[in-house]
């Protein structure tokens, strides 16, 4: 499982660099095997990382088997495994998501994808990066929520896998586009209400299905 999991890491930490969901070696990505947290180490060329560079680490922050130091953002991987049941969190500095968590509290329900998330998606206040204070705004603002916007900062994402998480980032950047883009328009943004996004709630729960592989 856990030679799994560093697989997973390196994989998701390229297709964020391939999707532009960050820049350099921005952003992080962990998940939670048991007890032991496995998460990308911090400032390596993601084109270079190997398994091996992804770390393990005890829900207190231990080393297990890491080679290198763990990203700068560990203390808030662990925060919000230790508060919740949660299994995978994605750290991005996706363009429309960063540049919205500068503007609003929280972002606005004007595109239904908003349920996706279990509601308008919350900005934690700014701290800084790796900083105790941030984890616990994090932690807050993902009450009832499965994302969060940071202050000045990117976004994160929680789900019980990481390929369930994965698909999702491209949704919040989706959400916070649309947003962008209707703020900018300069005539008041029509707004979905809690009734609307129950409705759509109910019915994103039997959304999909598998093909038919014929």
């Amino acid at each position: 499982m856990l030679e799994l999991a560093r697989q997973q890491v390196v994989d998701a930490c390229r297709a964020l660099r391939d999707r532009g969901l960050v820049v350099g070696t921005a952003g992080n990505v962990s998940v939670r095997v048991d007890d032991l947290v496995v998460i990308s180490p911090s400032g390596v060329d993601y084109d270079e990382m190997s398994v091996a560079d992804v770390g393990v680490h005890t829900l207190d922050g231990s080393p297990v088997e890491a080679a290198l130091q763990p990203s700068s953002e560990l203390p808030l991987h662990l925060a919000v495994y230790r508060s919740t049941e949660h299994r995978a969190i994605v750290h991005t500095h996706a363009p429309a998501s960063t540049a919205l968590s500068t503007v609003v509290d929280v972002v606005p329900p004007s595109h239904y994808y908003c349920a996706l998330f279990g509601g308008p998606v919350r900005v934690a206040p700014y701290a800084t990066y790796g900083s105790v204070e941030l984890a616990d705004g994090v932690v807050a603002a993902l009450s009832e929520r499965t994302a969060a916007l940071m202050a000045n900062h990117g976004a994160v994402l929680v789900g019980a896998s990481l390929p369930a998480v994965m698909p999702q980032v491209e949704y919040l950047e989706y959400l916070c586009d649309v947003q962008l883009r209707a703020g900018a328009y300069g005539a008041p943004v029509r707004l979905l209400d809690e009734a609307q996004l129950a409705e759509v709630t109910e019915r994103l729960a039997s959304y999909g299905q598998e093909p038919s592989g014929t």
